[in-house]
């Protein structure tokens, strides 16, 4: 059985619409697809499906969630958003903020992801903690994204691939450095530069690695790094799995 989504208005979805076109102008001029993005999976991955709190909603919004360690430089991507949020008082944060994420992906060349309205947004952060640590190997990767979130492991892998946008920062996660050599254009590079070996100036991170050690991710790795099309279609359906945690469900 899918999903059954709310009913918004008609406003709502012509809103949808035109926030979608002010955010691929901004995230093109900007060159900022890679913190969209972060921001759309750092306010989804919190989601707790026993507790069936935190996710996808709006939570972003508050001081204390984007205090959270994993979420430091965050408010970097809400200054930027909020000319455009101001624009479009009639969407929730909680839609705001996917949206934001889905554009990133479609303009730097990745899959469309499918998006679907309705979020409302909670009044309160989630607790911290929840998000993955990239320090840490596969077990702590599937205690965060199977057991807490209740994603699969082909989703792990595919959700990985979008390390293919933007670095890391020192002063925000102690690690430094791109994954790719164009980290603004969404392919299937990161599989390929995982497979190949560490090289100067790009980043390999423990829970990146972590993925060439499983004997179920290993070959997710390798299926997508030869097939930039498998990869597309396996990112956009755990790309809205994720962004729609807790929301609709079936």
């Amino acid at each position: 059985m899918g999903k059954c989504y709310p009913t918004v208005s008609e406003e709502y979805l012509k809103a949808v619409d035109k926030c979608k076109r002010k955010l691929r102008g901004l995230i093109a001029e900007k060159n900022c697809a890679p913190i969209m993005l972060r921001l759309a999976w750092h306010s989804a991955g919190t989601y707790d499906v026993c507790s069936k709190t935190g996710g996808p909603f709006g939570t972003m919004r508050f001081k204390a969630e984007q205090g959270h360690g994993a979420n430091n430089g965050l408010d970097i991507a809400l200054r930027l958003l909020e000319p455009i949020r101001e624009q479009f008082p009639i969407l929730s944060h909680a839609d705001f903020y996917q949206l934001a994420g889905v554009v990133a992906v479609e303009v730097t060349g990745g899959p469309d992801v499918p998006f679907h309205p309705g979020r409302e947004d909670k009044p309160e952060p989630p607790v911290e903690g929840r998000l993955p640590d990239a320090t840490k190997g596969c077990d702590h990767l599937r205690d965060v994204f199977v057991k807490q979130m209740g994603l699969s492991d082909k989703d792990i892998v595919a959700l990985s691939g979008a390390h293919t946008l933007g670095r890391c920062h020192k002063e925000r996660s102690g690690f430094e450095g791109p994954w790719t050599a164009n980290p603004l254009v969404f392919d299937n590079s990161y599989f390929k530069e995982l497979l190949s070996g560490e090289k100067e100036g790009l980043l390999q991170l423990p829970s990146d690695k972590a993925l060439l050690c499983d004997p179920a991710f290993r070959p997710l790795v390798e299926k997508y790094a030869a097939d930039e099309d498998a990869f597309f279609a396996d990112y956009a359906e755990a790309h809205l799995k994720l962004c729609e945690l807790g929301f609709a469900e079936a």
